[in-house]
């Protein structure tokens, strides 16, 4: 399929690339991989050419601003991130969109930056990693808690979605991982850790206070839809339950929108198309993460209803991030 949109798609900056807590942080793959994170204009854009895509909404790499202790700074390289991916944008704007960085350690600035991205760079969204940390290495503060309310509040009224974004789970917190390294990375650390706090906001009643707000969750939604009606059957039983006023399977087919990064297996996509509808699914990459070519090769040929096709391919995107590409 030509013409597709991909929205898991990253980019750095050498304050965000160097940062400790990569799962990958050395070897040739790593290598290979920083090297594609700070370039726009040559192989990137050629591997989308090959593969259909028409056009990429960029944002930082994990754990990027999320990891910076000290506020002030996160403040400012959020600031400069973000003017430098709008310089980037606008050499090719028909092809590249961009999410917007935030310094979540400060939810008034991080509300602030998101509003000049949005009203002066023109970005689409904001993408943000699953926690931030703040004055302390150990610290992992989660946005549900009162103090983003206000923030979210931006986000419904700018009316943009939140991309919410994996990073590892710290490591003090990994004790379950013990003798099982592999587990600690993208095979299995980012999926849990985004999932918990996707669950977490929507079990806070962040959607009741706010119902316009819409929330993007890559890999198929982190295996959440698998879960679903385990989740609300469960609440429907147990005696401790999440506050909020509606089911979780409500919220996905709702609020939240997922994307295919990373996760190019027609099992767990007909398993999500089952479980939230085709309108709640749009087509990724993760590149450089993944590969442009199997993601593309995968999806333009799964078994799918061609205006499916065409909807996860792009038009979902077009209307959820109200992109012109005309």
């Amino acid at each position: 399929m030509k013409g597709k949109i991909a929205l898991e798609e990253h980019w750095a900056i050498d304050e965000t690339i160097n940062i400790v807590g990569q799962p990958i942080a050395a070897g040739p793959f790593w290598e290979a991989t920083r090297a594609k994170l700070v370039e726009f204009r040559e192989k990137r854009l050629a591997g989308m050419d090959k593969n259909g895509i028409d056009y990429a909404i960029l944002g930082l790499n994990s754990p990027g601003l999320q990891a910076i202790l000290d506020t002030k700074q996160a403040v400012e390289i959020a600031r400069r991130a973000n003017d430098t991916l709008a310089e980037e944008v606008a050499h090719n704007p028909k092809r590249f969109g961009g999410f917007a960085g935030l310094p979540m350690q400060d939810p008034e600035a991080a509300a602030r930056e998101l509003t000049r991205c949005v009203k002066e760079l023109g970005f689409k969204g904001a993408m943000v990693n699953c926690f931030t940390q703040r004055g302390e290495a150990d610290s992992a503060i989660y946005y549900d808690l009162p103090e983003f309310r206000p923030f979210f509040a931006t986000v419904e009224q700018l009316d943009v979605p939140f991309y919410l974004h994996p990073r590892l789970t710290l490591p003090s917190r990994t004790k379950t991982y013990e003798g099982h390294r592999w587990l600690y990375g993208p095979a299995w650390d980012f999926g849990s850790e985004t999932a918990t706090l996707a669950l977490r906001l929507m079990g806070s009643g962040l959607f009741d206070e706010f119902p316009k707000l819409q929330l993007v969750l890559g890999h198929l939604g982190e295996r959440i839809p698998f879960d679903m009606w385990r989740i609300d059957n469960l609440m429907r039983t147990m005696p401790v339950k999440h506050t909020a006023k509606r089911t979780i399977s409500d919220y996905m087919r709702n609020n939240v929108h997922i994307t295919t990064s990373g996760q190019f297996s027609d099992v767990p996509f007909h398993c999500a198309l089952e479980a939230v509808g085709p309108s709640r699914i749009m087509f990724s990459v993760d590149y450089p993460y993944e590969e442009m070519e199997p993601a593309a090769q995968w999806f333009d040929n799964t078994k799918l209803a061609e205006p499916d096709r065409l909807a996860i391919g792009r038009t979902n995107a077009v209307k959820l991030f109200k992109l012109d590409l005309a």
